[in-house]
């Protein structure tokens, strides 16, 4: 738990993390978007050991089966970080209207169109928009515990391939959306925390969007392989995709930054990946070809007319990319996987810790977190938080999302080391 004694708040230690000032500890996130964020089961079990208030938890985020951590429980965890999430779920229906769900053992409240339906081999299958006429989007295996995208993509025909067909999703802002924003980056602001909003439409190839889990009847280049492909024999396709929704996405981000200001300190601008646990997905060559020339613009645009510090998110073994990331403008790196090749946390805090701000690689979650001891747990946290802290520019958060099945004493465990940690400096 944390002291109740603090010298400056939550937000203000944030920004001085992101502005590489050495904060007065470092600051937590768990919850605040899409990829730090902790599996529904395990923030149930989370409310259970600190005796909290006995309610179901919600999910926000059904796809990935992401549980809200209301504000009880931030509290229990000595959390500095609140997210502001769009309107619209991974399948294209709003987080609200609430309704309860047995899930694996444990009721759970899930949104109002949250319609599936179970098919003969147990599994669950999920819809977009919630509209059961037209075929499901995701499936989850029966006792999964999360979804995976349903490939929906119709035969392709190259002299008919049309860029608009793999725009659908990335549409102009609604004044519905951007009522609701702003409400969240309100509230956000009112916790005395920092917030970091997760807007949408900045995810130029986001293999998650690509097969369209939010569309009803997806159009284009919807397989995951085929989309691969794309990026290296349909380059002028992907650029007119990038192109288009670059435009769009800059008309948005006006708008939204009309609507709330700089009430938040960082924005998730991007989850593609281009690591692999070895490797890559793509050389530094097509990067800077083919996705570079657009988070660029994003990214001035955001550092010329907002406060707000940019996230890139890229899991694996991404190195190799961290010259073009900061040339491109990214100021935030997560989720820091550092089990993977060439992600050593030493050499990554020395060569890029002035200009790159670490928002996560606190815990292995592949092998530490879920299969560790307490004692491992603590070990690891320690010692990541003594490389990583130093000068500020460390956000401490697992290596993505805290998965299903993890013991509640090995995440205690880590929330103790870091504040144990804390309170040595």
């Amino acid at each position: 738990m944390v002291s109740a004694t603090e010298t400056i708040t939550s937000r203000e230690r944030l920004l001085a993390t992101l502005n590489h000032k050495q904060p007065d500890r470092i600051p937590i996130d768990f919850g605040g978007t899409a990829v730090t964020g902790v599996h529904v089961s395990c923030v149930a079990a989370l409310r259970d050991f600190y005796g909290l208030e006995k309610r179901p938890v919600k999910v926000h985020e059904p796809y990935q089966m992401l549980g809200i951590l209301d504000d009880d429980l931030l509290d229990a965890m000595g959390l500095d970080v609140v997210g502001v999430f769009g309107r619209n779920t991974m399948f294209g229906f709003p987080a609200e209207r609430w309704k309860s769900w047995m899930f694996n053992g444990i009721e759970v409240l899930v949104p109002g169109d949250f319609n599936i339906t179970v098919d003969a081999k147990g599994d669950t299958l999920i819809y977009p928009e919630g509209d059961r006429t037209v075929p499901p989007s995701a499936r989850m295996p029966k006792d999964g515990y999360f979804f995976d995208s349903i490939i929906r993509q119709e035969p392709l025909d190259e002299d008919k391939l049309d860029p608009k067909d793999n725009l659908e999703e990335f549409g102009f802002i609604t004044q519905e959306d951007l009522d609701h924003l702003a409400r969240s980056a309100k509230a956000a602001q009112a916790t005395g925390r920092g917030a970091i909003a997760s807007l949408g439409g900045t995810a130029f190839g986001d293999i998650a969007l690509v097969p369209g889990p939010m569309l009803k009847h997806p159009k284009g280049i919807r397989d995951i392989t085929e989309w691969y492909v794309s990026t290296s024999s349909r380059q002028d396709y992907v650029h007119k995709v990038f192109e288009r929704q670059c435009e769009i996405a800059l008309q948005n981000l006006e708008r939204i930054y009309a609507a709330i200001g700089n009430s938040v300190q960082a924005v998730f601008v991007c989850g593609t990946d281009f690591g692999t646990q070895t490797s890559s997905f793509c050389s530094v060559k097509t990067f800077r070809s083919l996705y570079f020339p657009y988070y660029k613009q994003v990214n001035d645009w955001i550092h010329s007319h907002t406060e707000w510090k940019t996230f890139k998110h890229s899991c694996g073994s991404v190195f190799k990319f961290l010259p073009s990331f900061i040339e491109a403008g990214f100021d935030i790196l997560n989720p820091v996987q550092c089990s993977a090749t060439g992600m050593d946390p030493e050499q990554l805090k020395a060569n890029y810790g002035e200009q790159l701000t670490f928002w996560g690689g606190g815990i292995d979650t592949q092998k530490v977190l879920p299969f560790g001891t307490p004692a491992e747990v603590r070990e690891q946290v320690l010692r990541r938080c003594e490389i990583f802290s130093t000068g500020g520019g460390f956000v401490f958060n697992s290596i993505h999302n805290v998965q299903a099945a993890t013991p509640v004493e090995n995440i205690v465990a880590m929330l103790d080391a870091v504040h144990e940690f804390n309170g040595r400096k």
